[in-house]
């Protein structure tokens, strides 16, 4: 069984290169003696210091995965065919007694909206096929600089899921589907067998490869949900930042008031690494200051100053239980929302109940005031984002336009820093294009979110933007999260996976989920066939705090992991 990849030899030039699915084994070289299924970021440095192996080494070992798996998994886009010369570099150094710091001679993934010079850079659209950015993300200059390989670009949801909402998490013009490597196989049901996978991945981000091992850990991007969904459906941790703490400077934008790049990883220990290196010494002055919320970083950026293993003790931990947990009712529409299944639930009572055998202090409920308010102006839920032509202008009063009026401005902005080098100059422009290769499959789910966002003018719509920010700021973070952490003195918010998704990234507020339990895998309307033996799906938890407070959550994230240790490698690709 082949399948083809395009690799990027350099900036200038793309080769075709067939890889083989075949054993590992027969891959690499005998000489190397050592197990990279769920290496963390320290046992590879332990290897790579003690000469185990070389960074040459690792490359090889990750790269027999990448042929071997990914014809069943389809996690990337592009492969670095400079990995290995990266890697003897860095082993030169390291010869030499040079070593950058934990990173040094580690391969890394980056999701493909993430700016490199020396591979292509397309966010899953056609229209940036091919396309080299004349510039690194400050992120990407971060980790090379800190000796990471950048080994591969991962698949994602095209355009971080803002082209169309019936585009299935994973999918891209480029790219395809990506597969959940707990349950690698595409949906059988009759409306859902287009490719798309049974088993969720999450998105827009793609935990896959990091699941699966096929590298160290990976980077990905948010702007609501898209680095903790996929964490949580992967079974991998996610820390998503205080939007502004990393830079967004060279990161293919939706809107710069909740976009923030984070770390994909399978242990928190490698997050609290990968999160150190990925935050700048001071605020980046390429990135845009809206959105941005000023935090100082720990002494030396050192995020594993905070793994500390009685980190829950004493600790005040709230359960946010309307709508998060239990069925509430929206005061707009006297609909009954939210609450978890029993399954969901079974897997929260068991976290919750770590919690006090560690010795939290378990506040419950601990309801976000906005999601109980009965007055409709003062609701969180009451006021979602406006999305899809249902939301179009004109139909729009009762939603919030931040996303759709943000990728206007946003994209506009990120395409005119491209130079003229760019294969599309405005929205206008991708939307066009879109239209005009629609043949060649670039419109798969049309882009419905693309055009209510380009009606937006961004000098006559800026009273209604700015009135709609202050709302969500109002909803989520002032009279949602703060305030509720401030009424109970909580050290952190306990959230069912990811859905703290949607209310932290309107506030801008950190979220670090935990891989901890699985769920039947059951959907309806229709059900899966008789016989199909549905595997179960990854359900984690997630801690969420205020502005700036990732140095406690690591802390509590960490000391739940270690409590409890529920990660386990996907079975068919230990």
């Amino acid at each position: 069984m082949t399948r083809v990849f395009l690799l990027m030899a350099s900036a200038a030039m793309a080769v075709s290169i067939t890889l083989v699915a075949q054993s590992p084994a027969t891959l690499v070289p005998m000489r190397i003696n050592f197990n990279i299924v769920e290496a963390t970021i320290p046992d590879l440095q332990s290897a790579l210091s003690s000469g185990r192996v070389t960074s040459r080494d690792l490359v090889a070992l990750y790269m027999a995965r990448i042929a071997a798996y990914e014809p069943q998994l389809n996690a990337v886009l592009t492969l670095n065919l400079n990995a290995y010369d990266e890697a003897d570099d860095l082993d030169r150094e390291r010869a030499q007694g040079r070593v950058r710091g934990p990173l040094h001679g580690i391969p890394i993934a980056l999701k493909d909206n993430i700016h490199t010079t020396h591979m292509q850079t397309t966010g899953g659209a056609l229209a940036f096929a091919g396309f080299t950015p004349p510039y690194e993300a400050t992120l990407t200059k971060n980790l090379r600089e800190a000796g990471a390989i950048i080994i591969a670009k991962t698949v994602m949801t095209e355009l971080a899921n803002w082209v169309a909402a019936a585009m299935p998490a994973n999918y891209s013009a480029l790219g395809g589907f990506g597969l959940n490597p707990y349950d690698p196989r595409s949906d059988p049901r009759e409306g859902f067998n287009d490719g798309r996978p049974v088993l969720g991945t999450g998105g827009s981000s793609s935990g896959i490869g990091t699941a699966a091992n096929l590298w160290a850990a990976n980077v990905g991007t948010e702007t609501s949900g898209s680095i903790l969904s996929p964490a949580n459906q992967n079974m991998l941790v996610g820390i998503k930042p205080t939007v502004g703490r990393i830079s967004r400077y060279g990161v293919i934008p939706i809107t710069a008031d909740q976009d923030t790049a984070g770390p994909m990883t399978r242990t928190v220990t490698d997050a609290a690494i990968l999160m150190g290196i990925l935050e700048s010494p001071t605020v980046d002055p390429n990135d845009s200051t809206i959105g941005t919320t000023t935090c100082t970083p720990p002494p030396g950026r050192d995020y594993t100053r905070f793994l500390r293993l009685a980190g829950l003790r004493g600790a005040r931990i709230g359960i946010p239980r309307a709508n998060f947990y239990s069925p509430t009712t929206r005061p707009d529409t006297g609909a009954t929302v939210g609450g978890l299944n029993a399954a969901q639930q079974a897997v929260m009572d068991d976290a919750i109940a770590v919690l006090r055998r560690e010795g939290a202090a378990v506040v419950d409920p601990a309801n976000i005031p906005s999601v109980v308010d009965g007055t409709v102006a003062n609701n969180f839920l009451a006021f979602p984002i406006c999305a899809t032509l249902a939301n179009a202008k004109g139909s729009d009063a009762n939603c919030s336009v931040i996303l759709k009026y943000g990728m206007k401005r946003d994209f506009n902005a990120w395409a005119a820093s491209l130079g003229a080098g760019a294969p599309v100059k405005t929205l206008t422009e991708l939307r066009q294009y879109n239209l005009a290769n629609r043949p060649r499959n670039s419109l798969k789910y049309d882009q419905a979110n693309l055009d209510i966002s380009d009606e937006m003018n961004v000098e006559a719509d800026r009273a209604r933007y700015q009135a709609d920010r202050a709302k969500d700021l109002f909803h989520s973070r002032t009279h949602g999260i703060d305030e509720a952490m401030a009424v109970n003195n909580l050290d952190a918010l306990l959230f069912p996976g990811s859905s703290s998704a949607g209310i932290a990234a309107k506030a801008g507020h950190p979220t670090v989920v935990v891989p901890f339990g699985t769920i039947p895998n059951v959907p309806t309307n229709p059900a899966l066939p008789a016989g199909f033996n549905a595997q179960p799906a990854p359900y984690g938890v997630g801690f969420t705090g205020t502005a700036c407070s990732e140095p406690r959550l690591i802390e509590l994230a960490f000391a739940f992991e270690q409590a409890t240790k529920r990660r386990v490698p996907p079975p068919q690709f230990r």
